[in-house]
């Protein structure tokens, strides 16, 4: 009895003195799980700014370093739904949709002025009302003239930039400008009709597959999301709008110029080079003002998330590694 009994009593004991450790280690593990899922799950919310409900995706912990993304035309925060599980697991990450784009509000174009100026303010605003005192900026080509004039306006927030296709330069305008330069040169009727196609089903196919060796990595609700968008009432007008305005970031580009030498936040390119829009002649004109900007091209188009989505988002956290709290 006794030789039975004794080893019966070791295991016993050894399963009572296991047992809590492995129900901590189980717990532990089970919370650690919850915490990377918590971090990856993206909230879509509303808030009202300046009497409008602005539409944003947010994701990662709120104690944890901000990255604010901005997105441009015509798409939406829908661009960034494969970047923002990367950039969560270690960052507090938040992307509007822009007063006009995707699920925010999209007044009449006779009652809200559509300017880069405008929507720079009610960025602002929103940045303001979530309470944002630093973070980083990720712009891409609308979201470049409006992250830029909102971190000239705010330098001390800024903790790095990001920049996606997002033109500062002249030397990144093609040729695809010329119509619409034309038309800032002479805002005839005639000028801005004749740019209607620019919100047309071909154009915006158009833009998601220029230079994209494998059509297959584009998906095509993204294209189909935006044209939807694009095609409701009355939001011709507002594009048409914002287009003729895009002649005033190019008259900023000197002041955004003066910003960068004068503050010198750290910048990450990380560019598609083969954009029809934003040449790569853009990207690299930013050196002459951040000489220390990392810059690196992506043989792609201009929604280049679509297809390196994971190289970007590599690089961008081992860009964010390197800035200041």
């Amino acid at each position: 009895m006794k030789i039975i009994f004794r080893p019966f009593i070791a295991v016993l004991s050894f399963g009572l003195f296991t047992a809590p450790v492995a129900q901590a280690q189980s717990n532990q593990k089970s919370n650690l799980n919850h915490h990377i899922m918590e971090n990856q799950t993206i909230h879509y919310r509303n808030i009202k700014v300046n009497g409008l409900h602005l539409f944003y995706r947010e994701s990662g912990s709120a104690s944890a370093p901000t990255i604010l993304l901005l997105h441009g035309y015509p798409t939406s925060s829908h661009m960034f739904r494969n970047l923002i599980p990367i950039l969560s697991k270690k960052y507090h990450v938040i992307a509007p949709d822009l007063p006009g784009f995707g699920y925010s509000d999209a007044p009449d174009h006779k009652e809200f002025a559509y300017t880069f100026d405008h929507l720079a303010r009610t960025v602002q605003a929103f940045t303001e009302q979530l309470k944002m005192k630093r973070f980083a900026i990720y712009i891409f080509d609308y979201g470049a003239p409006v992250g830029l004039r909102v971190a000239m306006n705010n330098p001390e927030k800024i903790t790095g930039i990001i920049s996606q296709n997002g033109n500062a330069y002249e030397e990144g305008l093609s040729n695809e400008w010329n119509p619409i330069q034309k038309y800032w040169r002479d805002p005839s009727e005639a000028n801005r009709l004749s740019l209607k196609d620019f919100v047309s089903r071909e154009a915006t196919y158009f833009q998601y597959h220029h230079g994209v060796s494998d059509p297959s990595l584009i998906a095509p609700e993204t294209y189909t999301l935006d044209q939807k968008f694009l095609d409701r009432p009355g939001n011709i007008e507002i594009q048409l709008d914002l287009v003729k305005d895009y002649r005033t970031n190019v008259a900023l580009y000197p002041k955004f110029h003066e910003y960068f030498r004068k503050y010198q936040p750290k910048l990450l390119l990380v560019w598609g080079n083969k954009d029809p829009y934003f040449l790569p002649q853009g990207a690299e004109a930013y050196q002459k003002d951040l000489p220390a900007a990392r810059l690196k091209f992506y043989d792609t188009g201009h929604f280049a998330l679509e297809t390196n989505a994971d190289e970007i988002g590599t690089e961008i956290l081992e860009f964010m590694g390197t800035l200041p709290k």
